[in-house]
């Protein structure tokens, strides 16, 4: 079911609370799709970062390849929260020396250094590689798979391009009416061709920001492309936070594919797994009640260590074959 819905969404995001096991769904799920013959680009938002240690290579902000396997294959990034701010601003920095006058350089560096510490910055520049790295897995793969930060910080996250997109209009409304005033004063006093390519560069980038961050609000509100996978446990917490999180993704307007129930314990394995296993089944029956309409996956707990592709390839073969409830 898991890998039908890999063929038929160009991105995915993986989510639910801390240590439920996103990471490794997202890992088997894509090393599955490429397996299959897809081009899959796989990308961990979270700063914890346990994407590299599941593929047991060391990932960076650049695209690494981890498996290859027939016609597809899986590449993978780790948004580095420290040199994506230093990328974002760096990139800010050359804007602004170009437009400022060079007695202000100085104070504009000053500015900016304090700003990489601001409240905000830090999900802006994520925000900007996660849509640059949307657009590229649109571009170029078949299927892209965001493996998320724990729930609260991910929906915040795919909250802003919608706000970021009304920022950049109104910015872009002002530098309008800016530019028609510009433009009679330029009749009264004249003014430099430098200037004019400053006001032209601005609106450049407000531009391709704003088009970035609408691309990326398109592609999540767009059903038939994009969806959102809720992995959880059969346990009280994960599952009143997945149920939570599936209402704000409603709110959203974004799409919930499927429920994946990770970690089941099973029923054959002596007493004590036995009773966990009656146990959740109530939270599993929970959640099924709670939302009909949604594919529900059950995995099962696994003895090894999942670290290395051959653990992957293992759980994906068991991930591809769940059948959905």
């Amino acid at each position: 079911m898991l890998l039908t819905l890999a063929r038929e969404r160009r991105a995915l995001f993986v989510g639910g609370k801390g240590g439920v096991g996103k990471t490794t769904v997202s890992s088997t799920l894509a090393l599955a799709r490429a397996r299959d013959g897809g081009r899959v680009l796989l990308v961990s938002t979270d700063p914890a970062h346990n994407l590299g240690h599941i593929w047991d290579t060391t990932l960076s902000n650049e695209r690494t390849r981890v498996a290859t396997a027939d016609q597809g294959y899986v590449d993978a990034v780790e948004i580095e929260p420290h040199a994506t701010i230093d990328r974002h601003f760096a990139a800010v920095e050359g804007t602004m020396m170009r437009m400022l006058p060079e007695r202000l350089h100085r104070s504009a560096k000053q500015h900016l250094e304090l700003a990489k510490t601001a409240p905000g910055s830090h999900e802006s520049a994520v925000l900007e590689r996660v849509a640059e790295l949307l657009d590229l897995g649109l571009s170029d793969y078949d299927l892209v798979i965001f493996d998320t930060a724990p729930s609260g910080h991910t929906l915040h996250l795919l909250a802003l391009p919608e706000r970021l997109t009304g920022w950049t209009e109104s910015l872009l409304a002002s530098r309008s009416r800016s530019e028609r005033f510009s433009a009679a004063a330029r009749g009264l006093v004249g003014r430099s061709e430098d200037e004019t390519e400053q006001d032209a560069e601005l609106r450049r980038t407000l531009v391709a920001r704003r088009n970035r961050f609408a691309r990326m609000r398109s592609a999540i509100g767009d059903s038939a492309a994009t969806g959102f996978l809720i992995v959880t446990l059969a346990e009280k917490l994960p599952v009143a936070e997945s149920l939570d999180v599936a209402q704000q993704l409603s709110d959203l307007g974004m799409t919930l594919a499927a429920l994946v129930v990770n970690r089941r314990s099973p029923a054959d394995a002596g007493a004590l797994l036995a009773e966990r296993r009656e146990r959740e089944e109530r939270y599993v029956t929970e959640l099924a009640q709670a939302l009909p309409d949604v594919p529900l996956v059950q995995l099962p707990l696994v003895s090894r260590e999942l670290v290395g592709e051959d653990a992957v390839a293992e759980l994906a073969s068991i991930l591809t074959a769940s059948p959905a409830s």
